[in-house]
């Protein structure tokens, strides 16, 4: 556990909700991550109207030009202002972080939460497929399936969440295991509770906890993969911005206009980190065991 989380005694009557959101907020590095990710999520949304220039408008009078008062992070090669490419960089990042991990959700938790329950080959079958696709590391299956694809944001998009699901599989199925043996489980099933009942009512709710961490640290590392297709020509398509592809145009001129690689660099950063800072913070406010520390 995070040595800046520090066990609180329970309070009579009090929610577990309402415990873990004290635990949380008492994680400053969490609390600070929070912070960060909200901050970028806001420019996000607001890019329409906090970017200062049409990201995509072209200019041949203001080609890398160095940063300045007109324009913070300097220009590209085609004269587009990086800042307001950034504001809008932020969109693509983000909902390809976001989204690729709630389709890794939809797709890995129901099929753990079959494996897990119905057991015999059926568990047999889904444990093996995602144990092979675990057993390629996790970018090099992304890249071969937005390859297979075809370069688009929303095929990058498509190949994180297939490739970021059997983690989602293992941790639904792990989670079902250990649920479906308890008396409350076998209470529902002799009371003639179909199977996908004791799912959605009796299991689902008691993994929510381990999927929210689990969810919060695949954004970060769906941010990275995003950007790695980017860069490869493989996700955001040229001339709308995203963080990965602007690091690909920035490569050219590291030395005449450094700047262009510095900023999308250190977004992907600080977005990462800081989802990685909310995901410890959530793991020690929802770990069940510290109440007992």
């Amino acid at each position: 556990m995070s040595a800046t989380s520090t066990p609180v005694p329970l309070e009579r009557g009090e929610s577990p909700a309402r415990r873990a959101a004290r635990r949380f907020l008492r994680h400053k590095l969490a609390v600070f991550g929070l912070v960060v990710v909200l901050v970028f999520v806001l420019v996000a949304i607001l890019a329409p109207w906090v970017a200062p220039y049409d990201p995509i408008e072209t200019s041949w009078t203001r080609i890398r030009k160095p940063p300045s008062w007109a324009h913070p992070l300097g220009t590209d090669e085609n004269g587009r202002d990086v800042l307001s490419r950034m504001i809008w960089g932020a969109r693509a990042s983000l909902m390809a972080g976001v989204v690729s991990v709630l389709g890794a959700v939809l797709i890995g938790v129901p099929l753990g939460l079959l494996a897990g329950l119905v057991g015999g080959w059926v568990d047999a079958v889904l444990s093996r497929i995602a144990d092979a696709m675990l057993s390629v590391p996790f970018l090099i299956l992304a890249i071969a399936l937005a390859a297979f694809l075809g370069p688009a944001l929303e095929n990058a998009m498509l190949a994180i969440a297939i490739t970021a699901s059997p983690v989602f599989v293992r941790l639904a199925r792990g989670m079902a295991l250990d649920i479906r043996s308890t008396d409350w489980v076998e209470a529902a099933r002799a009371l003639g509770n179909p199977p996908w009942r004791t799912a959605l009512v009796h299991v689902l709710p008691n993994i929510i906890p381990p999927l929210l961490v689990q969810s919060t640290l695949a954004i970060a590392e769906a941010i990275i993969a995003e950007a790695s297709l980017s860069f490869l020509g493989l996700g955001q398509q040229p001339p709308s911005p995203s963080w990965g592809s602007m690091l690909n145009s920035a490569q050219r001129f590291l030395d005449p206009a450094p700047w262009l690689a510095i900023a999308p660099g250190v977004a992907i950063f600080v977005v990462v980190l800081a989802f990685n800072l909310v995901g410890d913070g959530l793991r020690d406010a929802l770990d069940p065991r510290a109440d007992r520390k």
